[in-house]
């Protein structure tokens, strides 16, 4: 065993003497400092070469890590891909940002569901600090639609509103997932 496992297998080990109380808290921190990490390499890269380029690659590492998440997340559930707008709406549960922000799924059948982000971790913190909404549209757009896709091929997403759009009173953002009715269903 190398030390690198030896070190992984002492941290796991820990974790298994915990309460579950401590290890919810724990798992709360990490979804923290995972977002801080995000936020401050967001950051460092705006300073340095403006908010367009940041967002460029923001979009890029999105591109790649919703990917990885939800793939994780289907293994931890024993979900194989194709499970639909179902097997979407519980994965959306397990996900990083659900540990941190409030969210809901409305309008859920099997062929469509609106997934609403009614409290953003990161836009309240702006708006806290009298900071304008961050542009997270076109990163959203990506982020959401290869998460929706890894999950199941089949799901088209598109926006109903996110920053910088206007927004309502009673969430930050909005998303539509649907599966288009195949023409063999038609028939």
């Amino acid at each position: 065993m190398s030390s690198a496992e030896r070190a992984g297998d002492e941290g796991v080990s820990l974790l298994r003497q915990l309460s579950k109380e401590e290890l919810v808290r724990i798992i709360v921190d990490d979804a923290k400092n995972w977002l801080a990490h995000d936020g401050v390499w967001f950051q460092a890269i705006e300073r340095k070469y403006g908010i367009d380029v940041a967002v460029e690659l923001d979009i890029e590492a999105w591109r790649h890590f919703t990917v990885i998440e939800a793939k994780r997340i289907m293994e931890r559930l024993g979900m194989k891909p194709g499970g639909g707008i179902p097997a979407l709406v519980e994965c959306l549960k397990h996900r990083f940002y659900a540990r941190l922000n409030l969210q809901e799924c409305i309008e859920v059948t099997d062929r469509r569901a609106v997934f609403r982000m009614i409290d953003c971790r990161v836009q309240s913190a702006r708006k806290r600090k009298g900071l304008p909404n961050h542009p997270c549209k076109s990163v959203g757009i990506v982020e959401y639609s290869e998460f929706a896709k890894t999950i199941d091929p089949r799901i088209k997403t598109s926006c109903i509103v996110c920053p910088p759009d206007e927004l309502p009173e009673e969430f930050w953002c909005a998303w539509e997932f649907t599966i288009p009715e195949s023409k063999q269903e038609i028939i």
